[in-house]
């Protein structure tokens, strides 16, 4: 699919439809998407996009077609280079030179039979009063020589197997995402980084067992520093090598394609590693025209270097690493993650953004702003149905509107502001939750924009964070989770993990996500091997024996996230349905909204049971379908299964009104579904 790009001097900006941008930044969005246009012509270079994407194809170590091997580098300022390797006894051979070739572009043209697959190698650069190794910007595979330590050093490694023979086709998106994040390195219960084979084998059962459609992988990419979570990454063509073989990647894609699933990864293009050994940041002896130079070039929290989207090798590079993994690896999609430090100078840190204005000032990178839509025209380009997704914190508008209406393009965005609303509610007695508030923060988001929304990811599970579960059970996790076991504390906290799960999935706007073990309510943190922790991976696994085991309260939480996704997964359309808020009941803390079909009834009351709680509907009869008090699920069983309910006539206001009247024990949801006629209507 083509993205139309309209001329933008009298383009129709469908943004305009949100009063404030239309009557105080309508100037602003029209000089944004000119200067779109005007960039976007400059790096293309009068180019198809596809065409100018070809890093990988320019520059990576491949065989021509007549047999010979061909490498090519970008080096400014470079004065000499070589490829030194086992094939040369790791010495300087004459025979390995590269050649400057124009455009800061060295050159090396290499017989048949003197490189092999498998040979480890680096490149050796020469510069003005000095040299170095480095690793090619284009390696599709290194490898490590020691642990999974800081200091870790890497071989690139020629890499030319039989082509991989794909079983399996991508599954369509015609199915809103409920999205299952993982991280593979530790997706095992042994304390041991697992490997793709093992994912594969082990968890991807799992996942399309739960009932998710789509697996988000997290630290794909090859980064030095496993305890970095992958964000840190060096070598941005090449898998991490701790998984496996860009061969294990490929068959664990294609089983998941098998089982129904869509992949999607975690893409860094905020920034990248700085080590100078095995990144990009020094290539040619001082800071590459990769990244900006000076102050603005580093990230002041993260401590890496962050990417110049105004030049056009930058975003020839970023662009292609995009078409790579869709084409090579046959991914779905990606979620791009910092989009707010790619947005912002100042990388959105300690900014508090309260007014339209911060999105129109000079602190915004209109530089980024252009890579990130070139990246939705080639994602589209190269699949259709790719999904992309952004990761932004500040709500920039026009994120998840279409390059053709005036917008960034991606498919969708984060709703992150839900998350972070149902861990300040645990902060405050739950006599005082506002229902009102509630409903407004599950339902803050822009009409034009597609969201998803969760009520935690990786990023609430992080060491000095505490997953939803943990921080309502706090200790008691550790000695009342037992099925025959009761206290309060705990039969608060199973209540309102199922209630917060259900009424963010079922308010979301278009798509659900959850981390990997939180589905079950996974104890504790986790915290990467690392120095401060003397190594340890005992919070660096998922205790997956926790949910499996009958006896334990967590096989209840497995049961009740199967359930709950069946649930959505067999109403048809059911994201295409806006929530219709039926009841905000403060006094009472009850909320009632509709969706699909669907009645979604919540009593977050901590102590007060509603016998008879009557409320408006559409007149009809109604069933039961779901509660989260049954006993499969870790509750009381206070409802009776497989009840059917009729609604009445009641005077009310000087009016007729159709009301319904059911059973709402203390911190429960239900769910009604309205009853068909035989005819077939509602």
């Amino acid at each position: 699919m083509k993205h139309k790009i309209l001329p933008l001097s009298n383009a129709p900006v469908p943004l305009l439809e949100d009063r404030i941008l239309r009557e105080h930044f309508a100037s602003q969005l029209r000089a944004r998407q000119e200067y779109f246009s005007r960039r976007r012509d400059w790096l293309l270079g009068g180019k198809d996009i596809l065409e100018f994407a070809d890093w990988q194809d320019y520059f990576a170590l491949q065989r021509r077609a007549d047999g010979k091997w061909i490498f090519r580098e970008w080096l400014p300022g470079a004065t000499g280079a070589l490829l030194v390797g086992e094939f040369s006894g790791w010495q300087d051979s004459p025979e390995y030179a590269l050649h400057p070739i124009g455009d800061d572009i060295w050159e090396g043209i290499f017989p048949g039979a003197a490189l092999y697959h498998g040979q480890q190698y680096r490149l050796k650069v020469f510069w003005p009063g000095g040299g170095g190794w480095r690793i090619p910007s284009s390696a599709v595979r290194t490898v490590r020589q020691s642990g999974p330590m800081a200091e870790t050093v890497f071989n690139a490694q020629v890499w030319a197997p039989e082509a991989y023979r794909w079983q399996h086709p991508r599954p369509s998106a015609d199915k809103a995402p409920l999205i299952y994040e993982a991280h593979v390195g530790m997706a095992q219960q042994q304390e041991k980084i697992g490997t793709f084979q093992e994912f594969a084998e082990k968890v991807l059962p799992r996942v399309a067992e739960t009932g998710y459609n789509t697996l988000q992988l997290m630290a794909i990419a090859q980064h030095p520093y496993y305890a970095s979570f992958g964000y840190q990454v060096a070598n941005f063509f090449a898998v991490c090598d701790l998984y496996g073989t860009p061969e294990d990647f490929k068959a664990l894609v294609d089983r998941a394609h098998g089982m129904g699933l869509r992949v999607i990864m975690d893409l860094v293009h905020s920034h990248s590693v700085r080590n100078a050994l095995e990144g990009l940041g020094e290539l040619s002896g001082c800071r590459h025209p990769f990244f900006h130079a000076g102050a603005r070039g580093e990230h002041p929290a993260w401590g890496t270097y962050c990417f110049d989207y105004g030049q056009r090798m930058t975003c020839r590079f970023l662009l292609s690493n995009c078409r790579y993994w869709l084409e090579e690896y046959h991914l779905d999609g990606f979620r791009f993650d910092g989009v707010t430090s790619m947005l912002y100078r100042d990388h959105g840190l300690g900014h508090v953004f309260s007014s339209y204005d911060d999105y129109f000032s000079d602190n915004v990178d209109l530089d980024a702003w252009v890579y990130l839509g070139l990246a939705n025209e080639l994602i589209h380009r190269c699949q259709a149905d790719a999904s992309s997704i952004a990761e932004e914190v500040s709500g920039m508008p026009g994120l998840g509107v279409s390059l053709e209406e005036g917008g960034c393009g991606f498919d969708y965005r984060m709703a992150m502001g839900v998350t972070d609303y149902w861990f300040i509610l645990l902060d405050r007695p739950d006599e005082t939750w506002s229902m009102a508030t509630l409903w407004h923060e599950l339902c803050n988001r822009r009409q034009e924009e597609r969201t998803l929304s969760y009520v935690e990811c990786h990023d609430q599970s992080l060491v000095g964070g505490q997953t939803f579960l943990f921080r309502c059970l706090g200790e008691r996790i550790y000695d009342s989770m037992h099925a025959d076991c009761y206290h309060p504390a705990t039969d608060r906290g199973i209540a309102l993990h199922k209630m917060a799960r259900l009424a963010t999935l079922a308010s979301a706007g278009h798509g659900y996500l959850t981390f990997m073990g939180n589905e079950f309510g996974h104890p504790e943190w986790i915290d990467f091997p690392r120095q401060g922790n003397n190594w340890s991976m005992q919070h660096a696994r998922r205790r997956w024996d926790l949910c499996d085991d009958p006896a334990l309260k967590y096989h209840f939480l497995l049961a009740f996230e199967k359930a709950m996704l069946e649930l959505i997964n067999e109403t048809p359309d059911f994201f295409n349905y806006r929530p219709q808020l039926l009841r905000c009941d403060e006094t009472h803390q009850i909320l009632i909204f509709e969706r699909a079909g669907l009645v979604f009834l919540f009593n977050f009351n901590p102590t007060e049971s509603f016998p008879s709680y009557a409320f408006s509907l559409l007149p009809g009869s109604y069933s039961l379908l779901f509660n989260s008090d049954e006993k499969r699920f870790g509750g009381w069983e206070r409802i009776l299964p497989e009840q059917r309910f009729f609604t009445r006539s009641v005077l009310l206001n000087g009016g007729l009104e159709n009301q319904i009247s059911v059973y709402l024990p203390a911190h429960t949801a239900i769910v009604l579904q309205k009853e068909q006629n035989p005819d077939g209507r509602p």
